[in-house]
This record gives structure tokens, sequence and C-alpha cells, in this order.
């Protein structure tokens, strides 16, 4: 059962009809893992402490750099040359005290990501990397994690949901085949406008709400969204047969 505090605290959340008191159990005994504590993970780790999921790890290997501050919410100009992830979870503490938050320090690679991903029931990329996409990828499906994908540029975002305990799942590689003349896009190359990352953001924060708290979640969707002229569009994608990391799972 809920204690009397967090009927209160959450009393807006449980009075849906998708979540309830079972939901916030759900949410409450849930773990997850945010790769990546910049753009996207800043928000999502915001919502996800704020609705209360019982644990939340956090890895990031980067400092807070002034050019940060314009989208990076979590982090003031005090915060200048910190760890990001060390960073925000003494500010993740201080918003929700029951959260269990984890600290890892350094990029996830694969060592860790073998150590970590099977710990948790879901995992949401906020990197801003491709290579790291395609590991978190292979490792979700390789352990049967759901992975909630976010990706922002400019003025556009995207988000994907993949999620191997399905049939037909198809995965990120799937979609986005490896490529060595791709042009590796990000927001040092290209820039990025801060409340994109919001929107894609929080629709990460509610797929893995949904996820953790037992609602159905739409797989094998590509969302879009086109803040410059305020557009959302979703394409179907499948899992393909050559693919390298569905055939060998």
């Amino acid at each position: 059962m809920l204690t009397s505090q967090e009927q209160l605290r959450y009393s807006r959340q449980t009075m849906l009809k998708h979540i309830g008191e079972n939901g916030q159990l759900k949410l409450r005994n849930a773990s997850v893992l945010i790769v990546g504590m910049g753009g996207l993970g800043n928000p999502v780790a915001m919502y996800l402490n704020a609705a209360g999921v019982g644990k939340i790890i956090i890895a990031d290997g980067d400092n807070v750099d002034v050019t940060n501050l314009q989208r990076q919410v979590l982090f003031g100009e005090s915060d200048l040359h910190q760890n990001k992830a060390d960073c925000a979870a003494e500010k993740l503490t201080k918003n929700n005290s029951d959260t269990h938050i984890e600290v890892i320090d350094e990029m996830l690679d694969e060592e860790l990501g073998q150590f970590y991903i099977p710990q948790v029931d879901a995992v949401i990329d906020c990197s801003d990397n491709i290579e790291t996409r395609y590991l978190v990828n292979r490792l979700c499906v390789e352990h049967k994690k759901p992975f909630i994908l976010g990706a922002a540029t400019g003025f556009d975002g995207q988000q994907l949901v993949v999620d191997a305990r399905k049939e037909n799942a198809a995965c990120y590689q799937c979609f986005f085949p490896i490529s060595e003349t791709a042009p590796k896009n990000n927001c040092q190359t290209v820039g990025i406008m801060g409340p994109v990352l919001a929107i894609i953001a929080g629709l990460q924060a509610l797929q893995a709400i949904k996820l953790l708290a037992g609602i159905e979640v739409k797989h094998n969707q590509l969302n879009v969204y086109d803040g410059l002229h305020n557009q959302w569009q979703q394409f179907n994608i499948t899992k393909q047969v050559n693919c390298p990391i569905c055939q060998s799972n």
C-alpha cells in the first residue's frame, strides 16, 4: 500500500484511471537506467523522479560546461566543471528523497551496460552520440529490456520505443543501419533549440511512466517532431530480416 504521504504527494497522478494506486506501486517498485544526463536526460530524470519511480540509475562521464546551460535545465552556473551525473543526482534527491538515485559517473560502455541493463525494468537513451545508441540498442535486445530512444538537433526531434519482448519488434538498427558515411549530426555540429529537447524528453518520460505502470505502449512507431512548423509525423517501422541485432536474438 501507499503511505499516507505518498497518497498525498501523488494524488494528482493516482486519480488517473490508468494509474491508480496499483500503478503508483508499480512505479515505486520500478527501476530505470537513463543513459546521458544532458538536454534530454535532465527533464527525463526530473519527470521520472517526480512521478515516484523507485530507482533511477543515471550514467554520464561529462562535466557541466557553460555551453550546456542554455538547455540542460538541472544545472546552473555554480555547477560548472562538475560531473553531470553527480550534480544531477544531488538535485534530484532534493526534489524527491524517496527515489533512490544511483550514479555512474562515466560513459556507458560494454562492461557497464552488461552489468546494469539486466538489473532495470527499462532503459532510456538520452545520449548524444550514435555509437552509444547502437550499443544500448544491442544490449537491450539481448537482455529483452524495453528501450526508449530520443534524439534532437536544431528544431527537430524523434522518439522511438524498442521492445524486444514483443513479437516482430523492430530495433533501432532495423531503422538506422550502421553506416560509415552517414553524417553524425549533434548539438555541437548543428545546434539545438532547448524547448525541442523538453518536448522529446517529455514524450520519453511519458512512454516510460506508462510502460512501468503497466499501460500499453506502442512500439515500431517512430515519432518525428518539426519544431519550426509545429508538426508531428508518425512512421511505422518493421523488423528487418537481415538485421544483425534482431537476427541474433
